[in-house]
């Protein structure tokens, strides 16, 4: 899905789908996220069209946007969802989820998490340690209820992608690997209130060589022959998300397609319903973060600065992973130059693009920062006593505010003086 089809210029201004962002920031004030609807399902149709001809459920990775109004239109399309908290886990069932379609993860959960998750009546939870999976047993045994697990499979395949966000690497904290799998089978035999019912992976985020996929399916299907052979019944086969969207056009992501054309072929003759768990996919090109130059400046070097009124208190990856975003002017202009572009945080982290060709905006004008759909609200912060932006949802012509802006009274709504 690439976000050119929903933001677009006309006369030269930048739009959401038929809406100006110029009139939106008038409106709604800045820093502000913009999220296109028709970009959330046009994902959706490509995704499924890529996978049409397996047995799949999707669940949308709640951990890439948590905004409610997001997860329910994920929800009116068929999706279920993963997630990785109570706090997520009770956002997915506000946003209108079925219990029964959601799938919780994480390597830390607290016993209050899984009992939240087994009383609602989640479809799974992964297990991670087999610390956890006796913590789960004893907590369905307290409960009364036979707790439905997946066992999370680390197939040591590094994939080459940024080192915080790879996740199938035996060296990082994820999953289960091959050397402890004789054990933990032997323990789901023993323990009387825990249900082995799925097989699971993910092996990062951003990965871009599906031949990285095709290593960790063939070591997951191993381990579904084996399983088998012990007597387990697994009605399932989760082989996660991490599929790459489009940061920077000289880098465009591997289509979809390719990866179906590989992963298909390996799955579909289990006859086991395959899961997939796509987050950034979905939702990264969906949005844009809209920011006003509070003042342009240029040092002794005559090195140019923008500074914005968004920093890495609302998008926070340039800081934390080096990564690109694009920032385009709203207003387009003739004549370009090299700068930085720089929130107002006392970080020195706190930037959007380094040394940055950008259209020779004025102070008090508006620039986009693009692809932020995705680790942008989500990690947000009250750093340096922010407030959290408004975020709205266009739908053709028609917006819809998803999140009012924070208020000073919100900031210090839950302090005791």
């Amino acid at each position: 899905m690439s976000e050119r089809t929903v933001f677009h210029y006309q006369d030269n201004v930048l739009s959401c789908e038929d809406v100006r962002l110029d009139e939106l920031a008038s409106t709604y004030g800045t820093p502000l996220f913009v999220t296109s609807k028709r970009s959330l399902v046009e994902s959706c149709r490509e995704f499924e069209s890529a996978f049409v001809s397996l047995p799949h459920f999707t669940c949308y990775s709640v951990k890439a946007n948590y905004n409610l109004t997001v997860i329910r239109n994920f929800a009116e399309m068929g999706y279920g969802c993963d997630v990785n908290s109570g706090g997520e886990l009770f956002r997915a069932l506000k946003a209108g989820v079925p219990a029964e379609k959601i799938i919780f993860a994480g390597v830390g959960k607290r016993a209050d998490e899984i009992a939240y998750a087994l009383d609602v009546g989640v479809l799974m939870l992964k297990v991670e340690s087999l610390a956890e999976i006796e913590a789960i047993d004893r907590i369905a045994g307290e409960l009364g209820v036979m707790a439905p697990v997946a066992l999370r499979i680390n197939p040591n395949v590094t994939a080459e992608t940024h080192p915080y966000i790879t996740t199938g690497d035996s060296k990082e904290k994820f999953g289960i690997d091959e050397a402890g799998l004789e054990e933990a089978f032997s323990l789901l035999h023993r323990l009387k209130h825990v249900r082995l019912v799925a097989l699971d992976m993910h092996i990062g985020s951003q990965i871009f060589d599906p031949e990285y996929y095709v290593a960790a399916t063939t070591v997951l299907l191993d381990i579904f022959e084996t399983a088998k052979s012990m007597g387990f019944a697994i009605d399932f086969l989760d082989i996660g998300g991490g599929f790459p969207v489009t940061y920077d056009a000289r880098k465009p992501a591997t289509p979809i397609a390719h990866f179906a054309e590989k992963l298909v072929p390996l799955l579909a003759p289990t006859g086991v319903k395959v899961i997939f768990e796509p987050g950034r996919f979905l939702v990264a090109n969906a949005s844009v973060l809209l920011t006003r130059i509070l003042y342009k400046k240029r040092n002794h070097t005559g090195k140019r600065f923008f500074i914005v009124d968004a920093g890495m208190t609302e998008l926070i990856r340039p800081a934390l992973y080096q990564s690109h975003h694009e920032v385009l002017a709203v207003t387009r202009h003739e004549s370009t130059v090299v700068a930085d572009v720089v929130g107002p945080i006392c970080e020195s982290s706190d930037f959007f693009a380094r040394q940055r060709t950008i259209d020779d905006a004025g102070e008090g004008e508006l620039l986009a920062v693009m692809s932020s759909g995705a680790y942008a609200a989500v990690m947000g912060s009250n750093y340096n006593g922010r407030l959290r932006p408004a975020e709205l949802m266009v739908d053709g012509k028609d917006v819809l505010v998803i999140r009012r802006r924070e208020t000073y009274e919100q900031l210090i709504a839950n302090e005791v003086l």
